[in-house]
């Protein structure tokens, strides 16, 4: 992959959406769904195809970052996800330490499809783990069990892999702090370089929602709002004490290994999604890919929606999206002018802090960061 004239271009992530999973999780309202090898082939040309039609961005941009999500991507054979790669370099220089991610899920991965990933220079993998409990990944529907997982993780250190991130899910339906702790404790054993640690959110729409709501066995055994704020206290102490450091709300990692392209969007880096529903944000301009997968495959690209930003957009989007970074975001006069009183009525409540020329959240500000963002909203144009 080319380097060297990239370095004079503008930054750029790429998200390439792959819809396909074995089967949809009970808690998952993402744009997936099981497909036959058949559809995926189909989709995977068109896929290409919408890549070189957006071979102008390359005369503008290179590429920093190429996150495959889904979706289950691991579905997709090695060699369909290489000729993607291969078509990406076709149409845009790659800069010389691109972060390549692909979301995988546990019995998805094999020794050849590991290979292949590498020899197309994937370099990071995000493993769907959830649970380190059986139990609790057959409630939430998952494909696999930990034993399984084991087996796809080792094997991926086995090939190379040297930047592996887990995704974890607390507050589960019976699930207690002991066994959260467990949780953490079976996966920092494994000295995984990232860790991605979220509390489980009921979606209305999915299946947990409606079997919550009937009050199906089990399902209404969430933890109480004490014991999710405790789990919630121990992640970020259990995975300090580990050398895990937290660099997002939901994110921590070994130094050196926070995930760039998650960042890049935090920091409203450019990038271009590819992919039905996938989301793109160029030069001030917000698009989202139609979501119609018949009209996809049959190579019709149209966007769902364009939405071009004000600065009162770029103003609150800056705000609320970089203060979810522990570091948070460089204290500009312009902030100063428009948040004013906000700044200093949320930083006499404890929840914000300035320092270095920053402001970002305290420990309070984290508990609470909803409340504490959605003031970054603002009435009018500036």
């Amino acid at each position: 992959m080319a380097a060297g004239p990239a370095a004079r271009k503008q930054r750029l992530g790429v998200y390439l959406h792959i819809p396909f999973c074995v089967r949809k999780c009970a808690y998952c309202d993402f744009l997936s769904a099981p497909a036959s090898r058949e559809t995926r082939e189909q989709y995977v040309e068109a896929l290409k195809e919408e890549i070189r039609r957006a071979g102008e961005l390359g005369e503008r941009y290179r590429i920093e970052t190429v996150f495959f999500g889904g979706g289950t991507p691991s579905l997709l054979e090695g060699r369909q996800t290489a000729e993607i790669l291969e078509t990406l370099s076709q149409v845009m220089l790659f800069a010389g330490d691109t972060e390549i991610t692909v979301e995988c899920n546990p019995g998805t991965l094999t020794e050849e499809k590991l290979g292949a990933y590498r020899a197309a220079g994937v370099n990071r993998l995000s493993i769907g783990l959830q649970s380190a409990d059986n139990r609790e990944l057959l409630l939430l529907g998952r494909i696999h069990t930990f034993e399984e997982f084991l087996e796809n993780y080792e094997l991926a250190r086995k090939k190379g892999f040297r930047n592996l991130n887990v995704d974890l899910m607390s507050a589960l339906p019976g699930q207690t702090r002991e066994g959260w702790l467990r949780t953490l404790e079976k996966v920092t054993d494994l000295e995984p370089e990232h860790i991605s640690a979220y509390s489980l959110i009921i979606e209305e729409g999915t299946p947990f929602y409606d079997r919550y709501r009937e009050g199906a066995p089990g399902f209404r055994e969430l933890p109480d709002e004490d014991t999710d704020r405790r789990m919630y206290e121990d992640t970020k102490r259990y995975l300090g004490e580990r050398g895990y450091e937290r660099y997002e709300i939901s994110n921590y990692a070994k130094p050196g290994y926070a995930c760039r392209h998650n960042l890049s969007y935090w920091e409203r880096v450019d990038y271009k999604g590819f992919g039905t529903g996938a989301a793109s944000l160029l030069e001030g301009v917000r698009y989202k890919n139609s979501t119609d997968l018949a009209a996809y495959l049959k190579k019709e690209f149209t966007y769902e929606s364009v939405f071009p930003l004000s600065r009162k957009d770029e103003l609150e989007e800056t705000m609320f999206l970089g203060l979810r970074k522990m570091e948070g975001v460089v204290l500009t006069e312009l902030m100063r002018n428009i948040y004013g009183d906000t700044l200093d009525r949320l930083t006499r409540e404890g929840v914000l802090a300035c320092g270095g020329g920053r402001i970002f959240l305290t420990d309070r500000g984290i508990d609470v960061s909803n409340y504490v963002l959605s003031e970054f909203l603002l009435d009018e144009e500036i």
